[in-house]
């Protein structure tokens, strides 16, 4: 890694969870609980435990309940932001809280990625491969065969250096994002106010050669809707019963 340490992150969870909406009609996706535990809990203990002191979250749908559940987490500290009035998307969102990273480079991490660590753990690695100098957003990318729940055509190619670069339309790519990234706050420059995608900011990054990737070791597990949550629930049981 170049530069100091990651500090801080920003957790996605202002989604409205609508292929989740089976187990969402009463409570928000980032609280469907998967072995026992909040969503969201798995991705918080996770970054507290690779040294994230502060995550902002921001919150739209059932907000009320989201803020009620992390009042009173110790680590990361919680910044709450709003999006009530107006669902920002990955882009937006990040981009209103951007006032909490002070200008330094952090995690982007959304709310119900989690998954089985392998020979290492994923989010120090991915902090170890950070390049200040030649990066503007770093992904963490699962292999398409690997990962539990996902059966969709990848996202990306990454080169040996791990240079990223885009599928092409109707062919498939190795790899796919896992929802974990690494953002320097100038990928935001000149962005536009309101709801914007990521992607937006991602592709001209890719244009100019400044989004790289690291590949995730152990089982990625996409929790999209309930066959998903469950498939997910039974790798979890079955790592419990093999310890």
């Amino acid at each position: 890694m170049t530069g100091e340490r990651i500090m801080k992150a920003m957790v996605l969870a202002a989604g409205l969870g609508t292929r989740m909406r089976a187990h969402s009609d009463s409570v928000p996706k980032p609280l469907v609980r998967l072995g026992g535990r909040a969503l969201i809990d798995h991705v918080l203990d996770r970054l507290a435990g690779s040294g994230i002191q502060d995550a902002a979250v921001n919150v739209h749908y059932m907000a009320e309940q989201i803020e009620a559940h992390l009042a009173g987490r110790m680590a990361p500290r919680i910044a709450i932001s709003d999006e009530r009035g107006l669902l920002l998307e990955t882009g937006g969102g990040v981009r209103r809280a951007l006032g909490v990273f002070e200008g330094a480079p952090f995690i982007i991490h959304n709310s119900d990625s989690v998954w089985i660590e392998g020979p290492h753990a994923n989010i120090a690695a991915m902090m170890d491969a950070w390049d200040d100098a030649t990066m503007d957003a770093l992904l963490m990318l699962a292999p398409v065969k690997t990962s539990l729940g996902y059966d969709g055509r990848g996202d990306f190619h990454m080169s040996e250096g791990g240079r990223v670069t885009r599928r092409d339309k109707g062919e498939p790519a190795p790899f796919v994002f896992t929802g974990v990234s690494i953002a320097h706050p100038r990928l935001f420059a000149d962005s536009p106010e309101g709801a914007f995608s990521l992607n937006r900011l991602w592709d001209r990054a890719l244009a100019a050669g400044r989004v790289y990737g690291v590949e995730h070791r152990g089982l990625w597990m996409h929790v999209g809707d309930p066959a998903a949550l469950a498939e997910a629930e039974a790798a979890l049981q079955q790592l419990q019963a093999a310890q």
